[in-house]
Order: C-alpha cells, then sequence, then structure tokens
C-alpha cells in the first residue's frame, strides 16, 4: 500500500480521465482508451497498486514500440455450449479479458458453466478484476493467467520457466460482502517488487532469493534473484498447473516463449488467460447459496482467536476497505509515481495530473 500520509490523492475521476487522454494520444481509440482507463482506476481502488496507473508509462512504451495492437479485431476462435476460445489479436488485455468475461458471463446464463480461454491479449492489471464481474450476475468468477515474465525457477532449480501465474476466484453472498481471493503462486507478485524499487524501499525477507540461495531484499537487484513460491514445491506446482490451463491449452505462451514485457517493449508477449463463470442458479436457488456463504462468512468471523489477533479476516476484505477509502478520499499517489505521470504527461503533451 502507499504511504497515504505524504501521498498526494486524487480522485477516481480525474485519474481516468488522465489516463484515457494518454492512451488516445498513442492511437487507442477514445472508446478503448476510456474503458482501458476504467478498469485501471478499479485496480487503483481496491489497492492493486501494482496493477493500477503504476504500469501506464510501461503500457505506454510497449505500444510506441509497435508491441500492442491499439486497433485489435478481438474475436471468438473456437466455441461450444460452454465453452470458448479467444483471440485477443494482441490489443491490450484489458479489452480483451472484458470481451473474454462478458462472453463467459454470457454462455454461463444457458450452460450453467463457461470457460473461456484466451490466446494473444496482453497484461490486464490484477486477477480479481474479471474474477470479480460474474458477481454481478449472481456467478461464481474464476480467472488464471500466464504472467508476463519469468521470475520463478522449477523448485529446485535455477532456470526462470515460469511466471507468478495468478488465479483469483470471487464468490457472491447476501448481506456480508463476496469472498474475493486474488494471490499470485508467489509469495509476492513481481509488481509488488516493481513498487518497491520506485519507493526506495527494501523487501520483506522471503519474497526473493538470489542464485546462491540467500534471502535477496533489495528491489533494485531483483534481476539478480528469483521470486518463491508459495508453499515451497506446492506453489511450484500451482504456477506449472495455472500456465498449462491458461498458456498451453489456449496456444499461449508458457515457458521459455513467455517475454518479459519489463524489459521488452518491441515483443508481442501472446499472453494467455482463463475465465470461467459459474451460474449459481444451475445449481441451486441464488437466495438459498447467498444465505450460506454468510452464514459460514459469519461463522468464521465469530471462531475462537488467538491471543493478540484483533479479528477473523475473509479474502477480500482489505480490498473492499480500499475501494471505500478511496471513492471517498481520493487515490493515493507516492511522489515517484507521480513524478513519473506527470514526465509522461509532457512526453505525451496531454496535461500533467
Amino acid at each position: 500500500m502507499a504511504d497515504t500520509a505524504t501521498a498526494l490523492r486524487v480522485t477516481a475521476q480525474k485519474l481516468g480521465d488522465f489516463t484515457a487522454r494518454a492512451f488516445h494520444a498513442v492511437g487507442i481509440p477514445v472508446k478503448d482508451s476510456t474503458s482501458i482507463a476504467e478498469l485501471m482506476v478499479r485496480a487503483d481502488l481496491q489497492g492493486s497498486e501494482g496493477h493500477g496507473v503504476f504500469r501506464l508509462p510501461q503500457y505506454i512504451r510497449r505500444i510506441k514500440g509497435g508491441a500492442v495492437n491499439v486497433k485489435p479485431r478481438i474475436r471468438v476462435e473456437r466455441e461450444t455450449a460452454g465453452m470458448a476460445l479467444v483471440n485477443g489479436d494482441n490489443g491490450m488485455g484489458h479489452l480483451v479479458m472484458r470481451f473474454a468475461t462478458e462472453k463467459a458471463i454470457e454462455k454461463a446464463r444457458s450452460a450453467g458453466v463457461a470457460w473461456v480461454g484466451v490466446k494473444w491479449s496482453n497484461h490486464a492489471g490484477p486477477a480479481s478484476l474479471y474474477a470479480g464481474m460474474p458477481l454481478e450476475h449472481d456467478m461464481v468468477g474464476l480467472y488464471l493467467a500466464v504472467g508476463n515474465a519469468n521470475h520463478l525457477p522449477p523448485w529446485g532449480g535455477l532456470d526462470m520457466l515460469l511466471s507468478t501465474n495468478p488465479i483469483a476466484v470471487a464468490v457472491p453472498a447476501g448481506e456480508e460482502l463476496p469472498i474475493v481471493l486474488d494471490m499470485a503462486t508467489t509469495v509476492a507478485a513481481y509488481g509488488k517488487v516493481k513498487t518497491k524499487a520506485q519507493r526506495g524501499e527494501t523487501m520483506p525477507e522471503g519474497w526473493m532469493m538470489d542464485r546462491q540461495g540467500r534471502p535477496l531484499t533489495d528491489p533494485k537487484r531483483a534481476n539478480e534473484g528469483f521470486l518463491l513460491p508459495i508453499g515451497g514445491y506446492k506453489g511450484y506446482g500451482l504456477a506449472l498447473i495455472f500456465g498449462l490451463l491458461a498458456g498451453t491449452l489456449n496456444g499461449a505462451a508458457m515457458g521459455r516463449d513467455v517475454v518479459d514485457f519489463n524489459a521488452d517493449d518491441t515483443t508481442p508477449t501472446n499472453t494467455g488467460h482463463v475465465i470461467v463463470a459459474i451460474n449459481v442458479d444451475a445449481f441451486q436457488p441464488v437466495a438459498e447459496f447467498k444465505k450460506s456463504v454468510d452464514v459460514l462468512v459469519r461463522d468464521l468471523r465469530k471462531s475462537e482467536r488467538l491471543p493478540g489477533v484483533d479479528r477473523i479476516r475473509l479474502p477480500g476484505e482489505g480490498s473492499h476497505a480500499a475501494r471505500a477509502d478511496r471513492l471517498k478520499n481520493g487515490i493515493p499517489l507516492p511522489a515517484p509515481l507521480a513524478a513519473s505521470l506527470n514526465q509522461l504527461a509532457g512526453e505525451l503533451k496531454i496535461g500533467k495530473l
């Protein structure tokens, strides 16, 4: 999280308008620019700072470098009643994944469950953006992706053949807040390493290791080591399986084929994703399901706590709280990020924040 005491606070509307202008300045149509900007600001609102407007200068560099198609023909290549394969035509990942998620929701209305795979996409922001979209339709959302750079070796190895390959699952509730799990298969997502580096902060031990097996805490030396998987070899196994499902199955990049979009501004990434929409009504009445989720949430929250623990939390609570605060008080932009965005504004001649 940003240091909100010293960070510049900007309204979601102002940040969204700025972001949309930036994308339009490099050739993306107004409608698409607005759509991408809205999703990026949504990421910042929920506290996913490594995947929000922080990424804007990088996205713009890749667009200017010719790595991204600014006017893609996003389309369905294969489909049955309960599945589809989407070709993103190398468009911005936010546009491709919004298209794919809407397709999954549409199919799940009749099929009950819909699995939509994606190829030829790009980085699309936090996983929960898309897992959360089916919630509005009383559906469970599940999202997988291949990360856009390899920072994880196979367990016991040194060759970077896997990425953070995230998963997000969103489950609707009734009176309680939805349960939204969003996590990388590594202890920390690489976006968090990048934000630490920009702010001049150190990383906690346990995020990264150098090639001699020693803890690495300086984010500016990240290229000297690798991220650590959650749960040891189990996290490695999850990263592998998620990559096979989101990448290999769709004909998208996986393993050695993954392009490091942090270092390469000219090569298309062929990023793969999966979005699954599960229509609750196909399994049981929605009201009954939501009531059951509410009961479970309350049981968990009221369960006995360890000494010193103030309360039991559920996945997604932090994001819900961040959104409420930031809608009211503005989105915090640390000074280095604000300076980076204003420098970009000068380059694009779009007016500073």
